[in-house]
């Protein structure tokens, strides 16, 4: 994977705190039943309301716990490092987009640290959601449409490959996608956009095999 020897989104070399995206850490236990909040629904628009009511129905009847997991881990490394991409994503759209599988740079390395959850409603992962195919972006300012975003301020994001997570149920669970600091090739689209969608399918494979409930 390419380190980006000068590339001008690198941060001081020392070891950061994770920026704003996150909002908690989340570690791979508890493994009961987990639970929706009345808060959590009353918070959401009706029809998000009912997509996140059946995602987390979902997501227990599968026996599949929404936390930080090893496994999700090593997805997100194996795609990120085949696409050559410094982060890789798997995203449960839960309250908070909720990143069960995460892999980044290390803390030493001069780029952005980034946590386990983020806003809803910021990155490009809202868009695959809504489109329920994926979306391929070498370069997020060749459209003012994707160009403004909050990720693009938080982190210098350049480019965003996505695809979905759709259970055979219908039922979209969330995204699996890439970020780098470095626009890519319109040429190299295609391909990138192929391993991310691999990626997905190899996801709803692993969710599909944990214990059901």
């Amino acid at each position: 994977m390419s380190q980006h020897p000068s590339d001008p989104y690198r941060t001081p070399q020392t070891a950061p705190p994770a920026r704003s995206l996150p909002r908690r850490d989340m570690r791979d236990t508890n493994r009961g039943p987990f639970t929706l909040t009345a808060t959590a629904l009353t918070s959401q628009r009706p029809q998000q309301s009912l997509e996140l009511a059946q995602r987390y129905e979902l997501l227990n009847r599968l026996g599949v716990p929404p936390v930080a997991n090893e496994d999700f881990d090593d997805l997100a490394r194996n795609m990120a490092e085949r696409a050559g991409f410094l982060y890789g994503f798997v995203n449960l759209f839960l309250e908070e987009q909720t990143f069960v599988g995460l892999h980044q740079p290390p803390a030493d390395s001069g780029f952005v640290i980034v946590g386990r959850t983020m806003s809803r409603d910021h990155g490009w992962c809202p868009g695959v959601m809504a489109r329920r195919k994926a979306l391929p972006l070498h370069d997020v300012h060749a459209s003012p449409r994707f160009s403004g975003n909050a990720v693009v301020d938080a982190v210098g994001i350049r480019s965003y490959f996505g695809a979905p997570l759709i259970h055979d149920s219908g039922t979209v669970l969330g995204t699996v996608c890439v970020i780098d600091p470095e626009k890519r090739p319109l040429a190299e689209a295609r391909r990138l956009r192929d391993i991310v969608i691999n990626a997905s399918a190899q996801v709803l494979d692993h969710i599909t095999r944990a214990p059901v409930r």
